[in-house]
């Protein structure tokens, strides 16, 4: 490894070093609160490495984006997703202040597991070779099923094992895939693959030959597992449940974008010239995720099973990004409208459920419960909590002056712009079956009389968290031009490249 390497992976070893530094504070300091403070400051450090490689000030990145061997590429769309993981894993450090008080002695490990798995997403937004996607997906993968599991009772260790073994069944399903591609290509290398299917493929045939699209079809299925869409989503109601408050907040936002990051790149660099086949089948499943996940969420009694189903349903909204692929040419100002919106409702979505998963944290973690019935009354015991929580739950429904709001209106529009105006008209009417869920949230904590007039105690630093995610809300549904055209910046690589494969002009 150069030491240009090391400089475009600058970001990732500084936050495994951070990791580190925390285990290795967790075993000489007395007082825990140290480590709380160490993780969220020293997530300055590979935040502010990635804005530097954004910023490019010496033209480094600009002149030689490559990282070690070819299986790596630092441009802005990777840039994005690192920053985003990045905010997200802030933000759930400073919102479990308090929670992580229950994990007495193990609160170094927490932390550090967090790290390290955010670490494998950043890996995974950048990745342009199969092998290298599959170790950056491990990476992530692995702490996180042990962070499910950390609460050591059954539920948890359910939570943990179920999350095990799903995600050695998406993992297996997904590298057989990626072997079928291989055999076919001689290839693990997303652009390599395109070249080959161009040259020496069937024009007739969806991607080229069986082989190929048995491959893509598994690959579906194996990413379908990460990105918890219908109807690969059945382990993400009895995860979220079982593991601790923040990993689930965790795992339904930065898990989820660090998983739609390589979805999206590996279908556009990899298989450009079949674009309107994969299309049909990611409109498919997300129309199933949108009502499945809303219609199932309205049961919910549990507030985290409520917020799983709902992270399917919004899993199928994001899915529209995808499908909505532009036939007029990769380099037509409308190819970026599908992706870009895609990208600014990831980032949305990420501030407005962190805000609602902050919430429930410093509830649950006083009443003891995930119960939605004992949210009751907590306009009055808790009234600035409860004001964000329901804030983030109208925002959620994608009511104005949201992000969501905003983002689903760019999304659907991408839609109707790809000649998929039936998927955006799902979205809608999804949108408003939507509202009944969240809503009854509301209704619960304004309505319902309280149990007990006790107060709901909260930190310093879990205040500091919720503020910004609250504030991040309505900044982006009031003024949204920034992260749009941030966006725009992003998912311009990734049209270059897919039109360079396919020779669009």
């Amino acid at each position: 490894m150069q030491l240009h390497d090391v400089y475009l992976l600058a970001p990732e070893l500084a936050l495994v070093g951070l990791a580190c530094l925390v285990v290795v504070l967790d075993l000489v300091v007395q007082r825990k609160g140290w480590i709380n403070l160490l993780a969220a400051i020293g997530l300055l450090v590979p935040l502010g490495l990635t804005f530097t490689l954004w910023a490019d000030p010496n033209g480094l990145v600009a002149d030689d984006p490559t990282g070690p061997f070819g299986t790596l590429l630092v441009d802005k769309y990777a840039l994005f997703f690192k920053a985003l993981v990045l905010v997200a894993l802030g933000l759930v450090v400073l919102t479990s202040t308090d929670y992580a008080r229950k994990l007495g002695r193990f609160q170094g490990e927490y932390y550090a597991l967090m790290m390290f798995a955010g670490s494998g997403m950043m890996l995974l937004a950048a990745t342009t070779e199969f092998i290298s996607i599959y170790l950056a997906l491990e990476l992530a993968t692995l702490p996180l099923v042990a962070l499910a599991a950390f609460l050591g009772h059954s539920r948890s260790g359910e939570a943990g094992l179920k999350f095990f073994l799903m995600s050695a069944v998406s993992s297996a399903v997904l590298l057989y895939g990626i072997a079928l591609v291989f055999g076919f290509t001689g290839t693990t290398h997303l652009e390599h693959i395109a070249s080959a299917l161009s040259s020496g493929s069937d024009a007739e045939m969806a991607f080229g030959s069986y082989a190929v699209l048995l491959g893509v079809v598994l690959m579906v299925a194996g990413f379908g597992f990460k990105l918890s869409a219908v109807p690969f989503q059945m382990w993400v109601p009895d995860v979220y449940e079982g593991s601790p408050t923040p990993v689930a907040a965790f795992l339904s936002v930065a898990s989820k974008a660090a998983a739609f990051a390589v979805v999206l790149r590996v279908f556009y660099v990899a298989f450009p010239g079949s674009s309107l086949d994969w299309s049909l089948v990611f409109a498919g499943i997300a129309a199933a995720s949108m009502t499945i996940g809303n219609i199932v969420a309205i049961g919910q009694q549990n507030i985290k099973r409520l917020l799983a189903y709902s992270t399917i349903a919004h899993a199928g909204y994001l899915l529209v990004g995808v499908a909505a692929v532009t036939q007029s040419g990769w380099s037509s100002a409308e190819a970026a409208f599908g992706p870009s919106s895609l990208l600014f409702y990831i980032g949305a979505y990420t501030v407005t459920n962190l805000a609602a998963f902050a919430a429930v944290i410093a509830i649950s973690n006083k009443t003891e419960s995930d119960m939605i019935d004992d949210f009751a009354g907590m306009g009055r015991r808790a009234p600035y909590l409860a004001a964000a929580l329901a804030l983030a739950m109208v925002a959620l429904i994608g009511i104005p002056p949201s992000g969501i709001f905003i983002a689903k209106l760019y999304i659907f529009s991408a839609a109707v712009h790809s000649d998929l105006a039936w998927l955006a008209v799902v979205g809608v009417v999804n949108s408003v079956v939507s509202a009944y869920y969240y809503l009854r949230v509301v209704r619960t904590m304004y309505v319902t009389p309280p149990t007990s007039e006790e107060k709901v105690p909260s930190s310093y630093a879990f205040r500091l968290g919720l503020v910004v995610a609250i504030l991040a809300v309505l900044g982006l549904g009031i003024y949204p031009t920034p992260l749009l055209e941030v966006s725009e910046d992003a998912v311009a690589p990734l049209l270059r490249a897919a039109g360079d494969i396919v020779g669009t002009p």
